[in-house]
């Protein structure tokens, strides 16, 4: 399959179908968990993109690490495609059957395995959810920080190296995945890293894997950092009016260094939209959404810090929500923003991209793309982890509108040449799935995209791990 040039609506399809002899394996292994309807093949052919359904052939429900070696190993005799599935919330394209062949459902392996307090740490099935695992560790006065905003599973947050809203302070899952047990395109099970808070012993492994989108292994558990629930906790809103003061203010709490836990962007449309659908009375101007942790006295002297360099940049309305009703009920909303987007505009999909560029080259990418985005007349809104330079443009085009989806296709791929232009990336924390193969090739350079063209090879000599993906062969 060629790689999609940038903004090109999708990919040609080149099935590789499933042999009947290999169907009627998988019946005999899996028996009610292997599943051909058309129901269930189309929920597995979908995620959160704007791409059409691309439904596998086949469906299985794997329980266990030995299910996925057996699939694997039935696949591969057979050459047909395998891809990974959690629950569904990936945003580029990854889950899409772009060559037919097999679900694999992990949500079912949904175990957490092993919690060692003491070290920090947690082993986890890679169909545990975070807000699962924070149930679980919350009472031993622990939490996993790393937050999409969906209640992703953890296999897949790995797979496509997720962040979100406290990356700022704790990082990606890059930093907090110590070691993987991984199903290779062989059938192998192999583990990689350990418990241990580092090593030098051979090739990062682990990092090889996380970020890779299932494209070279199919992650069968987790072992990940936890870390202890903050003394104090309070989150503060501050309206601005417009977005330019509100990234100036970020870009000044960044570089003085103040150890902020959250720090989010809502422009005019995003908490317009939150309001409607959550009832917030909200200020209906950019506004940034923040969070400190620590000590009380800690956190007490970050938020005034941000009060000050706030209110010297025009910022109004500094209020705090100290209580965890309050602050619970504000980051729900922020999370279910993408979702209040698409509710003022029923029956709309999301063209949406996740760009990430040098805190100081912030405000001139978000400028730009701004006016751009309101030059166009589509309806459109912007969150943002803006605290590490990320933030998501979403335009709302009417499903089946091809003359929409072009031109939000178009101003998306402007504002991700310009990311990357300002020495950024072409997706913070999406990953490139489908949707953005073209500007990997833009970012990365050919070499770079030749060598992880060997490795994938190398790996996977018959390309059957959820091929199509991150670049073509």
């Amino acid at each position: 399959m060629n790689a999609p040039l940038p903004g090109q609506l999708m990919p040609e399809l080149q099935l590789r179908p499933v042999p009947p002899a290999l169907l009627q394996a998988l019946t005999d292994r899996f028996g009610a968990r292997c599943s051909t309807a058309a129901a269930v093949r189309e929920q597995h052919g979908r995620d959160e993109s704007p791409f059409p359904a691309t439904p596998p052939e086949v469906v299985l429900f794997c329980e266990s690490a030995d299910d996925v070696q057996a699939a694997v190993r039935l696949a591969a005799e057979h050459r047909v495609p395998v891809i990974p599935f959690g629950v569904g919330s990936s945003l580029e394209g990854h889950l899409l059957a772009v060559q037919g062949g097999i679900s694999l459902d992990v949500s079912r392996m949904n175990r957490v395995l092993h919690i060692h307090a003491e070290d920090l740490t947690a082993t986890v099935e890679p169909g545990v959810t975070r807000e699962q695992l924070n149930q679980e560790v919350r009472n031993l006065g622990l939490f996993f920080p790393i937050d999409p905003g969906a209640n992703a599973s953890l296999g897949g947050m790995a797979a496509t190296r997720a962040s979100g809203t406290n990356a700022v302070r704790y990082g990606t899952m890059r930093e907090n995945v110590l070691g993987l047990q991984v199903v290779t395109a062989q059938g192998e099970l192999i583990r990689t890293g350990t418990r241990a808070r580092k090593s030098s012993a051979g090739y990062d492994l682990t990092r090889l894997m996380v970020g890779s989108e299932g494209t070279l292994g199919v992650i069968t558990e987790l072992t990940v950092r936890l870390y202890p629930l903050p003394e104090a906790v309070s989150a503060a809103v501050c309206h601005f009016d417009g977005v330019r003061g509100a990234v100036q203010a970020v870009m000044q709490i960044i570089q003085m260094g103040v150890p902020i836990a959250r720090c989010e962007l809502l422009d005019t449309n995003a908490v317009r939209a939150v309001n409607a659908q959550s009832k917030l009375g909200l200020r209906e101007l950019p506004m940034l959404l923040m969070e400190f942790h620590g000590s009380p006295a800690g956190v007490q002297e970050q938020a005034k810090t941000v009060q000050d360099i706030t209110g010297e940049l025009g910022g109004q309305a500094f209020e705090w929500a100290t209580t965890p009703e309050e602050r619970s009920r504000l980051w729900t909303a922020r999370h279910k923003a993408y979702f209040a987007g698409m509710q003022t505009n029923p029956g709309c999909r999301t063209v949406t991209t996740d760009t990430c560029v040098p805190i100081s080259r912030l405000g001139e990418l978000l400028m730009v793309s701004i006016q751009e985005a309101d030059a166009s007349g589509l309806p459109y809104y912007i969150v943002g982890h803006v605290g590490d330079g990320n933030f998501h443009l979403a335009y709302l085009v009417k499903d089946g509108d091809l003359a929409q989806r072009e031109t939000a296709e178009r101003l998306s791929m402007q504002m991700v040449r310009r990311a990357i232009a300002l020495e950024g990336t072409c997706t913070g924390e999406h990953g490139i799935g489908l949707h953005k193969m073209g500007f990997l090739l833009e970012e990365a350079g050919d070499g770079s995209v030749a060598m992880m063209r060997q490795i994938k090879r190398a790996l996977d000599p018959h390309n059957i791990l959820n091929p199509g993906k991150i670049f073509s062969l």
